[in-house]
């Protein structure tokens, strides 16, 4: 599932709002608001070996609204504490992990339980550079060519997926 919610940023203060849920940031008038059109991803996932998950980004209106809960999460943003079992990585937004090693550890971790018939998910905030980016590595696991990986997982997944040309980097050192 993908929805699309808009997101209002206030340029003075750096406040940042989903509009119509919770409370607005910036209330005054005199400054400047934009909007964005972001997605809101529950967006199943088939690797190239078969194995499925479910690739998530953090929805402020219920971000742990799910039927059925997943048995386990790898979160990419410290924002997520879901009520199920869950680890997260330190990933900054827009880039990529320090340790190359401990997040190939993770991702493998997590397709083997999705491979065991675990329902997983993978998620960061927005759902797309870093999960995007996850997704990358997780599909050169399951046999996708680094160099073809950013590309699947835009046609697989979300065109918005990998942000970065950092993020596009660290899915091509993984060959």
């Amino acid at each position: 599932m993908t929805e699309t919610r808009t997101v209002v940023v206030c340029g003075s203060t750096g406040s940042i709002w989903t509009e119509g849920v919770g409370e607005v940031g910036c209330e005054d008038a005199t400054h400047e608001h934009q909007r964005f059109e972001v997605h809101v991803h529950r967006t199943a996932v088939a690797l190239a070996d078969g194995t499925e998950l479910t690739a998530v980004s953090f929805d402020d209106a219920d971000p742990y609204a799910r039927d059925p809960a997943p048995d386990f999460g790898l979160y990419l943003d410290a924002r997520w504490d879901p009520p199920w079992p869950h680890e997260h990585l330190d990933w900054p937004d827009f880039g990529v992990p320090d340790d190359a090693a401990a997040t190939l550890d993770a991702l493998r971790a997590l397709l083997a339980r999705a491979r065991a018939g675990e329902r997983v998910e993978v998620g960061c905030l927005g759902g797309h550079g870093r999960t995007g980016t996850a997704l990358a590595g997780l599909a050169v696991l399951t046999g996708t060519p680094p160099a073809d990986a950013v590309a699947w997982v835009r046609a697989n997944y979300c065109e918005h997926a990998v942000e970065t040309p950092d993020q596009e980097a660290f899915v091509a050192s993984l060959a």
